[in-house]
């Protein structure tokens, strides 16, 4: 019985079940008497709410903030923690966005290769040094033999700096074709 109106119900229902008075029952439960006696002079807020409703069916994506400002704009004054208040209990919410669609059909699994050089993967690696610096590592790696073909160290590494500083993968794949030319038997 934490909520007052809760209160109130559970010393009526001593009152009448009872017959006991409203300050033994209110002493009974441990509630104040002028809680129990409250009765609330809030005004009726049909249309307010009614309205709100509306807006917040036009504009599904608002939340009570943005749907605030456009009832002071229609020339409604309300204060925003009321207008919080009946977004809640009117159970409004912003509405999700729809997820993007995804790819339709069952994915084809990669080929299986069965030489050197016919597939390489490229893996990013990071670490930081002693000093807080932070540094990058690109491994060029040999799906098969699991080699690593080539290992490029950087603070930062962007695809214009790769193909600027280094030879890039041209030089990877002329220098395994050399490789592969002079032990493959003759």
């Amino acid at each position: 019985m934490v909520t007052p109106a809760a209160r109130r119900e559970a010393v009526a229902h001593l009152r009448t079940s009872l017959g006991v008075s409203e300050r033994r029952a209110c002493g009974i439960i441990g509630a104040d008497r002028t809680s129990i006696r409250y009765r609330s002079r809030r005004g009726d807020d049909t249309a307010l709410r009614m309205r709100l409703r509306e807006l917040a069916q036009q504009r599904r994506r608002f939340g009570y903030r943005r749907l605030h400002i456009l009832l002071l704009r229609e020339g409604v004054t309300i204060n925003r923690k009321k207008t919080q208040r009946l977004y809640t209990e009117e159970g409004l919410t912003v509405r999700k966005r729809k997820s993007r669609r995804r790819a339709v059909g069952a994915r084809a699994p990669l080929p299986a290769v069965a030489r050197p050089n016919e597939r390489w993967s490229l893996d990013f690696v990071h670490d930081q040094l002693v000093g807080g610096r932070r540094f990058r590592v690109l491994n060029v790696m040999d799906d098969v033999t699991r080699e690593c073909l080539a290992a490029v160290v950087d603070t930062s590494i962007s695809g214009v700096r790769w193909r600027a500083n280094s030879p890039g993968l041209s030089w990877c794949m002329a220098s395994r074709e050399r490789s592969s030319a002079t032990t493959a038997p003759s």
